[in-house]
């Protein structure tokens, strides 16, 4: 049997369970659960220049770490930079798949829009993007996940996704939807989301709380 190991840059300032502050990039490597080849997976692993946490099942690769961040409630003002947000992170998919609508794709956002759900993504003090963590009965539904594509490919998705899910927590499993071809299903699938549905455009997808 093997574990999925987390692999994440390694940051200075540590704790006995590894580095403080937010994880950058993430990767992944297979590492047998117990036994002698397990020891020899983690010490391959550092001479390539991983850290193992020792405490918890994760590595840290070293390199630079994405900047930190912070998340915010979101405020009924925030609606139209959001919808531009909106508008440039998911054209180029939107062309792809011929479903592009300058106006529908804002107008989707800003009629249903639920600041009391949503969160905006802070880096350095401005604006970097938004997400927000739906209730219902039966799902905690991720939505409007959104980066500046200046913001990018840089680990940055992959730690505000993971602290929006710890935030929210309970015995509900976490559902979205991402578009058929997007990137971010990668990113989705990398923290525990799995295909559920899917059709010509959009892919429904869960992960257990």
């Amino acid at each position: 049997m093997h574990r999925l190991l987390r692999l994440c840059p390694f940051a200075p300032a540590k704790t006995a369970e590894g580095p403080t502050g937010f994880p950058g990039r993430a990767c992944e490597a297979r590492v047998p659960v117990e036994g002698p080849r397990r020891q020899g997976s983690l010490a391959e692993l550092a001479r390539r220049g991983c850290r193992w946490g020792g405490t918890i099942d994760a590595l840290w690769v070293n390199g630079p770490v994405s900047a930190e961040f912070s998340l915010r409630p979101s405020q009924t003002a925030d609606a139209e930079w959001i919808a531009e947000l909106r508008a440039v992170v998911m054209r180029p998919d939107l062309e792809r798949l011929a479903r592009w609508d300058p106006v529908r794709v804002r107008e989707r956002f800003l009629n249903g829009f639920q600041p009391e759900h949503t969160f905006v993504v802070e880096v350095a003090g401005r604006n970097a993007g938004v997400i927000a963590v739906r209730p219902e009965p039966d799902a905690q539904w991720i939505e409007h996940f959104y980066l500046a594509p200046e913001h990018q490919g840089k680990g940055l998705g992959g730690a505000v996704l993971q602290q929006a899910m710890d935030g929210s927590r309970d015995h509900r499993p976490f559902r979205l939807n991402v578009l058929q071809g997007s990137a971010a299903r990668r990113l989705y699938a990398r923290h525990g989301f799995e295909v559920e549905s899917e059709d010509a455009v959009d892919v429904f997808m869960a992960a257990k709380s």
